[in-house]
């Protein structure tokens, strides 16, 4: 069997595993439930089973022993900060390196070339490394006291308009109170909001409403001045770069309306700037960090 190499992308809603080999073929993607341990505890095995029921799917998708050997397996987990609340993983290799998932997002980006990931999706932020390799993060405060232009803090502020709008006895937002009550199934709002903090609907499950959500003029005007944060942020680490590169990833930039959002934002502020979709996903960027841990050529893989 050939030398095998692993790249991991743990997110709030899903985590994603790739197995490559050793020339940069990738051969098998496997998947799991959310990787993130926001709220765990020390009995959670939330990251642990995540990544590893991810990893089992990709091999298994190959035809190859769930156990399969590894020469080396990076992986991203959202919110990851040098810490592990729960259950340690352990992965099938000597060289296992758990890392936030930005710069897994960013050398999948962009390629392992220098410049600025924005990424939103469930969550948000803007990720920068320059030539010398030097990184900053802006933004990814979390669901609680940040995350402009995630999915889940549009979905959380348009809910917040027609809460109050309902107490304000304001008709003008009847159809977006009944499109909520519609998407989560509930009969009213306070439904709405006493299955969130019951446990019963996601951080998850909430963000998911945004898509529906945007297609509504108010709640697009939310959706637009979190892309416009965004932006911002990005400008304030592209304006000292030498070769201002951008790559807008995450599932929000799948609304064509949102990413140009973003773009001219970013391009109204520095008009040389080279800006973009994401070239790889996450966990092709996890892998081209595992094929750097290993010392091996950098890859170019096929889309």
């Amino acid at each position: 069997m050939s030398t095998l190499v692993a790249g991991i992308d743990g997110g709030q809603s899903s985590t994603v595993a790739l197995i490559a080999d050793e020339r940069g073929q990738i051969l098998s993607r496997g998947t799991s439930g959310p990787a993130d341990e926001i709220g765990a505890d020390s009995n959670s095995t939330r990251l642990r089973d995540a990544l590893r029921e991810a990893l089992a799917d990709a091999c298994r998708r190959a035809g190859f022993p769930v156990e399969s050997d590894f020469a080396a397996i990076v992986a991203g987990v959202s919110g990851y900060e040098g810490r592990v609340y729960g259950a340690m993983p352990k992965m099938p290799t000597q060289r296992f390196i758990l890392m936030h998932d930005a710069p897994v997002a960013h050398a999948g980006a962009l390629g392992g070339r220098p410049g600025v990931v924005v990424i939103a999706g469930t969550g948000s932020v803007v990720y920068a490394r320059d030539e010398n390799g030097l990184s900053q993060t802006l933004g990814g405060w979390g669901f609680l006291f940040g995350d402009e232009g995630s999915a889940f803090s549009i979905a959380r502020d348009a809910l917040a308009l027609v809460m109050a709008a309902q107490d304000d006895g304001d008709s003008s937002l009847r159809e977006e109170m009944r499109a909520a009550c519609d998407f989560f199934a509930k009969d009213s709002l306070h439904h709405v909001a006493r299955a969130f903090y019951a446990g019963e609907l996601t951080r998850e499950r909430l963000a998911a409403f945004t898509p529906a959500a945007i297609r509504f003029a108010r709640f697009r005007k939310i959706a637009e001045e979190g892309a416009d944060r965004l932006a911002a942020l990005a400008h304030r680490v592209l304006a000292a770069m030498k070769e201002p590169r951008a790559a807008l990833a995450g599932g929000l930039f799948a609304d064509a309306g949102f990413y140009e959002r973003v773009r001219g934002g970013i391009l109204a502020a520095i008009p040389g700037a080279e800006v973009g979709r994401a070239k790889y996903e996450p966990a092709a960027g996890a892998l081209l960090l595992a094929y750097r841990e290993l010392g091996l050529p950098i890859p170019e893989f096929q889309r």
